[in-house]
């Protein structure tokens, strides 16, 4: 039987979701603790794969267990995990249901605080410079337009397409920071870093809004804007169909 789990969890002590060689992951702290509890060797698979130092309110992963789950695994779970990472819920979809490829939308947040502040610097990006937002928010019209997003991604990277569906992206005020939300069916690695530190150098006046035009046509990573740090990025939501359970 295939189970999904929905979890969140803190990125900082982590080098990303995907199992590392020689480094701690979320995917590795979370298959250990259920394989302890369900005394069998359990593998997940994630929606995603997060890198070194982003964030999740919303990740959902999926194991197969060949027997009932116990209704208090979550609490079982929660008990066992570090205080970085958070079970919400375990529940039983059909057998053919994917974490990853059965996912509708991602959804990622990128916070930028524009003063220093004691209590979010690990958590937020801080950039005191002014920012022009109604220009940051004409170069997420300008992203709607395109697909190809091949000049956002890392280079080097094992993919067969660049395509990816944006949704929605939009930059908002809430009082001394920034929030910049994209929404896709997919995304590239590095890509919404790169995308923030490209729309930055527009807020800076660094960049023309109208160029981003020549940065995505190019799809040269080079041509684009910096990444900018891991810790200010959250994944949100992640949508599927509602057929995935019976």
């Amino acid at each position: 039987m295939r189970y999904f789990i929905e979890l969140s969890y803190n990125g900082k002590a982590y080098h990303g979701w995907q199992i590392q060689p020689n480094a701690i992951s979320v995917q590795q702290v979370i298959e250990e603790a259920l394989s302890k509890i369900l005394q069998s060797n359990i593998s997940i698979m994630g929606a995603g794969r997060t890198d070194a130092g982003v964030h999740a309110s919303q990740m959902y992963a999926h194991f197969d267990y060949d027997k009932t789950i116990d209704n208090n695994l979550v609490f079982k779970l929660n008990s066992f995990l570090p205080n970085d990472i958070a079970i919400h819920d375990v529940f039983q979809v059909k057998d053919e249901t994917h974490a990853r490829f059965d996912a509708l939308s991602r959804t990622y947040i990128y916070k930028i605080s524009q003063q220093k502040n004691v209590f979010n610097f690990d958590y937020a990006y801080t950039l005191n410079n002014n920012l022009d937002v109604d220009a940051m928010n004409e170069a997420c019209n300008i992203l709607l337009k395109y697909k190809d997003f091949q000049c956002f991604s890392k280079v080097h990277t094992d993919v067969k397409t660049y395509y990816c569906n944006i949704m929605f992206a939009e930059w908002t005020i809430n009082g001394h920071e920034l929030f910049f939300t994209i929404k896709a069916d997919r995304f590239l690695r590095n890509m919404v870093r790169a995308i923030v530190g490209t729309m930055i150098n527009i807020g800076l006046g660094k960049m023309n809004v109208e160029n981003l035009h020549d940065v995505i046509k190019s799809k040269d990573r080079g041509k684009a804007g910096f990444s900018v740090p891991a810790h200010g990025l959250y994944l949100t939501k992640i949508e599927y169909p509602n057929t995935i359970s019976d």
